[in-house]
């Protein structure tokens, strides 16, 4: 008797799990994709202030390859870098990469002090207009949803925003934005 009485809730248990699985079955195949941080997921959007103060969201760029660049005015390693990502944007800004309407680069400083963020943007020639900061060091916003440890790094997204490539510098990025062409 005991048993009968277990049945119509394990049925009921088997159900709502067939239900939750033929959802998540029916968002793939709709060609909705998670938001994370694996190769593969949707990048998660990021809104921040741009120097002049007008946030930039992340998400107005699609259409086009983007590399998500986390730096700093005081990261060295990140300022070594930057003329790779100059000499990358300016040779792939403008081209068709496979269904992306050219390259942009969003680049997201974790300074902390304007001045010297607004100095490094114009010193080392990053011409893109996509820059943001909420100018709170390691505490950024956007590091802690990218669950940035250390930078430089980089997030590279297809023209739909889903993260394409990883910590990708110099010629590892070059490579990846001619592949995408092949």
């Amino acid at each position: 008797m005991n048993s009968l009485k277990k049945r119509p809730l394990l049925f009921l248990s088997f159900a709502v799990f067939a239900i939750i699985g033929l959802s998540f079955m029916d968002g793939k195949m709709n060609g909705q994709s998670n938001v994370g941080l694996s190769i593969g997921d949707v990048a998660p959007d990021l809104n921040f202030p741009s120097p002049d103060g007008k946030n930039i969201k992340l998400s107005s760029l699609r259409g086009k390859v983007v590399l998500i660049d986390f730096w700093a005015s005081w990261c060295q390693p990140c300022r070594v870098e930057n003329p790779n990502v100059v000499r990358i944007y300016d040779k792939y800004h403008d081209k068709k990469l496979g269904n992306a309407k050219g390259f942009e680069v969003y680049s997201v400083s974790l300074d902390q002090e304007k001045n010297k963020w607004i100095d490094a943007i114009k010193k080392d020639n990053l011409k893109w207009e996509g820059h943001v900061s909420d100018l709170k060091f390691w505490k950024s916003e956007a590091a802690r949803i990218y669950n940035i440890s250390s930078i430089p790094y980089t997030v590279l997204i297809d023209e739909n925003g889903v993260i394409i490539g990883k910590n990708l510098r110099g010629p590892a990025l070059e490579r990846a934005l001619a592949n995408l062409n092949k």
